[in-house]
C-alpha cells in the first residue's frame, strides 16, 4: 500500500496500553459518529459505516462504545460539531503528504499540524498544490489463503480490479472509488476472505529517501498520528 495510513500505524497496537486503546477508540468513534451522520445509522444500508464498524471491531472497540457513536451521528445523542477536514503538506526531503482528519475545531486543528510539520521541517502546503501527485482509489484486502497468484488474479479481475499487487500474505486489490463496494462483494462471493477495504490517496510516484531522511519522515508520521484530529496520513515516501 502506496504511502502511510492510520490504520497501518494502529495494526501495530492491538496490543497497546489502555491510554493508546482509548485514543484509538476515539478516533474510530468520530468516524462512525460521521459516517452515521452522512448516511443513517443502520449499517446495512450504509456500507460506510459498515465498513467502519467491521474495522472497529477488529480492534476490539467496546460494541456500547460504538452505538454511542453512531447515537451522536443520527441525533439521538448530543456530541460535539464535527467536521472533516483535509490538509497539504511537504515533508523531510520534498516528500507531498495528505493529512485527513475529523475534528471539532478546524482553526485548531490547523496550527496543531502547521507546528507538527515545522517541528519535523515541513510546512504546508496550499490547497490543490499536492494532491494532484496522488490519485484516489478504492483498495481491497485479500487473504491468499494458499491460492495460487494466478487464480487469484483472474478472480480480482473477474470482480472488476482495476490493478493487482501480491504483498507477502495478501493481494492488493485497487478499485475505481465508486466500484470499491462492488469489487470487494464479488470477492466475497468469489469466497475469498477480504481482511479489510477502504478509500485512499496512493501516490502516483514514490521518492526513496536516505537513511536520516527516512527516519526523520517516519518520526513526522508518528507525531501527526498521534494528535487526536488525525485520521489517515498519506505520502508518496517510500518506506
Amino acid at each position: 500500500m502506496s504511502g502511510h495510513s492510520h490504520f497501518k500505524t494502529v495494526a501495530a497496537t492491538k496490543n497497546a496500553n489502555d491510554a493508546k486503546k482509548g485514543k484509538i477508540f476515539s478516533k474510530m468513534g468520530r468516524v462512525i459518529t460521521i459516517a452515521a451522520k452522512e448516511k443513517g445509522g443502520d449499517p446495512t444500508k450504509n456500507p460506510q459505516l459498515k465498513a467502519v464498524i467491521e474495522k472497529a471491531k477488529e480492534f476490539n472497540m467496546p460494541k456500547e462504545n460504538i452505538e454511542r457513536a453512531i447515537k451522536k451521528g443520527t441525533g439521538e445523542l448530543a456530541g460535539e460539531a464535527l467536521e472533516e477536514v483535509a490538509f497539504e503538506g511537504l515533508g523531510q526531503g520534498g516528500i507531498a503528504v495528505i493529512i485527513e482528519g475529523i475534528t471539532d475545531n478546524k482553526n485548531r486543528t490547523l496550527g496543531e499540524i502547521k507546528g507538527i510539520l515545522g517541528q519535523y521541517e515541513g510546512k504546508m502546503a496550499g490547497e490543490g498544490s499536492v494532491r494532484w501527485m496522488f490519485d484516489r482509489k478504492g483498495l481491497v484486502i485479500v487473504n491468499i489463503e494458499g491460492k495460487p497468484k494466478e487464480e487469484l488474479e483472474l478472480l480480482a479481475i473477474e470482480a472488476g480490479a482495476d490493478d493487482i499487487v501480491l504483498n507477502k500474505n495478501v493481494l492488493e486489490v485497487f478499485t475505481q472509488p465508486e466500484l470499491l463496494e462492488s469489487v470487494k462483494k464479488n470477492l466475497e462471493e468469489k469466497g475469498l476472505k477480504i481482511e479489510s477495504y477502504s478509500l485512499g490517496w496512493f501516490a502516483k510516484e514514490e521518492i526513496t529517501l536516505d537513511e536520516k531522511a527516512t527516519q526523520k519522515a517516519q518520526k513526522l508520521f508518528e507525531a501527526l498520528d498521534e494528535n487526536d484530529a488525525v485520521q489517515d496520513i498519506y505520502s508518496n515516501a517510500k518506506l
